[in-house]
């Protein structure tokens, strides 16, 4: 049951900020959100939702930064978007055995964001794509025709596709993101490896039973501290479950990692469940 100490970790969701200023992450739903709280008062969408939003200071190179905040806590690998600017490019060229590399995608651009995806597997190798459908602008749901090029060149390229699930914490609205949207596109796509992000909350047994359907389905803890990992995953994890739940942070987004590795051993995982967990799965899912 106690978290070992010796796991080389890999963080399936990390960022790299570019600035002491971080809003440009979220610049790309910001129209999509009416009230004046959300768009002139928080630093992020989602903030009343976190208690400490991490202030990473400045930094001369925070590529280097980041590398030494996983150091401190035995973060071996961190998956990061890439972006196609200086700061993604050091990462990889600098770090190539610290960093992997997801694209974030808008199903809104069709073919031309195939093109895209396809072009920058090539030149990167790219670990995962992935869509956070409520906060695409317009909203696209998950099982929406415009997702399907995407799945479609996922499974051609054998990489899986990241999806946030639930309801989203930005305050826009949550029709596009319903777990259960998830069973059509796991059964159109029985090769397409899917890794839910965010917490499928207040759908979590749905997401726990669709786990137990489809293969193809995993969970990662993306967004929450540890201890609110919700209990249907947790118990999962510990019986039927062990290959399908993947750790993955929010750091710097919303959680420090001081928050998350103190909470992390309250977690009461079984004592096998553990290095699959913090490593093993990653490994498998995301073909390291």
């Amino acid at each position: 049951m106690v978290m070992p100490t010796d796991i080389g970790v890999i963080d399936c969701m990390l960022g790299i900020p570019e600035a002491e200023d971080r809003s440009e992450w979220f610049e790309s739903f910001k129209p999509l959100l009416k009230d004046e709280e959300s768009r002139k008062l928080f630093s992020m969408p989602a903030q009343y939702m976190f208690k400490d939003v991490p202030q990473t200071g400045k930094a001369d190179d925070y590529v280097s930064w980041t590398v030494d905040q996983m150091d401190k806590f035995n973060i071996e690998r961190a998956m990061i978007g890439w972006n196609e600017n200086e700061t993604s490019h050091r990462a990889k060229e600098k770090y190539p055995e610290r960093f992997f590399f997801d694209l974030p995608c808008d199903p809104n651009k069709g073919v031309d964001e195939v093109k895209r995806i396809k072009r920058i597997h090539e030149e990167v190798g790219l670990a995962s794509i992935s869509v956070f459908p409520a906060g695409t602008n317009p909203q696209v749901a998950i099982n929406h025709k415009y997702m399907f090029p995407l799945y479609t060149a996922a499974a051609e390229l054998d990489i899986p596709i990241c999806l946030n699930v639930g309801i989203p914490g930005p305050r826009i609205p949550m029709e596009t993101q319903k777990v259960e949207h998830l069973d059509e596109v796991c059964w159109f796509f029985p090769d397409l490896k899917i890794v839910m992000r965010h917490g499928a909350e207040p759908w979590e047994a749905l997401a726990v039973k669709l786990m137990l359907k489809w293969p193809n389905l995993y969970y990662s803890t993306s967004a929450f501290a540890p201890k609110h990992y919700p209990k249907a995953i947790i118990d999962y994890a510990n019986t039927r479950g062990s290959d399908k739940i993947i750790y993955a942070g929010y750091f710097p987004m919303g959680l420090s990692l001081d928050r998350i590795f103190g909470d992390m051993p309250n977690v009461p995982f079984k004592e096998e469940v553990w290095p699959k967990f913090l490593r093993e799965n990653a490994i498998k899912v995301f073909g390291l």
